[in-house]
């Protein structure tokens, strides 16, 4: 990120560029991140005094923070998207009927967006949040989702992004990926066993819109020993078809 005079854009995507620094850091000084970006200070401090200016960054002592200004602006964007409400109320339905986590995700730019996650009584603990943006071949919500996108989306989504692995059962060739998502049509629903973190096995279905194509998709995950059970998994997986059937039934009918 050379040091160079900023047009109105540049200037965007280094600010940008800041922010995703900041947040990976979880809070830095302005000569750690002068050198981590390759820019001088005084373009770090001025970027970061007007974010504070704006609520989007916090100083304390000699660190700065992701503020809470951007709050706001995510809630909105998660509650314009198509059924939010209604996706929120059937996500806590499964986890309590499943005991489990359970979580809706959507694409956007070609990588998963988590919206919702709710947590059943015995739920387990992971570092996916709200907002949190993964390869959608890393986990199972994301190849529900592309099993049913178009072919020239798929494709526009691994040439943008590849198939990067997370462990070594990660799907990591068009190949694998097209045998995969063949077979997630034929049953209905996506399968994950150690595909994302390793001991964490999930179900998940796509929410479709009237005409097949995905509008997001919703997972189950557990341990292990909990999901990898066939008759479990076949209740969870028939448990999130029903919950998908009656979210794509409510929301074409709200949309009509």
């Amino acid at each position: 990120m050379a040091d160079h005079t900023d047009t109105p854009v540049k200037s965007i995507g280094r600010m940008a560029t800041l922010l995703e620094t900041l947040q990976q850091f979880d809070g830095a000084g302005v000569t750690e991140l002068a050198n981590e970006l390759d820019v001088t200070k005084s373009t770090v401090y001025n970027h970061l005094t007007s974010l504070e200016q704006h609520g989007y960054v916090v100083h304390e002592g000699d660190d700065y923070y992701v503020g809470l200004g951007f709050l706001d602006h995510g809630e909105y964007a998660r509650q314009r998207q198509i059924g939010y409400q209604l996706i929120r109320q059937k996500t806590r339905e499964v986890a309590e009927e499943t005991g489990e986590l359970c979580q809706y995700m959507v694409e956007e730019h070609g990588l998963g967006v988590f919206l919702i996650r709710e947590s059943g009584r015995q739920a387990v603990e992971t570092r996916t949040r709200i907002g949190n943006r993964v390869h959608l071949n890393h986990v199972t919500a994301g190849k529900a989702f592309l099993a049913y996108a178009p072919d020239e989306r798929v494709a526009e989504i691994v040439d943008k992004h590849g198939l990067p692995g997370k462990t070594e059962n990660t799907i990591t060739s068009t190949e694998a990926l097209e045998t995969e998502l063949q077979a997630i049509r034929d049953r209905g629903y996506a399968v994950d066993k150690d595909e994302h973190l390793k001991g964490l096995y999930a179900i998940g279905v796509p929410i479709q819109y009237e005409s097949g194509q995905p509008l997001g998709a919703m997972s189950v995950a557990g341990p292990a020993n909990r999901i990898n059970d066939e008759q479990r998994a076949e209740e969870i997986a028939q448990l999130l078809l029903e919950k998908a059937n009656e979210l794509q039934l409510t929301i074409k009918h709200s949309q009509s």
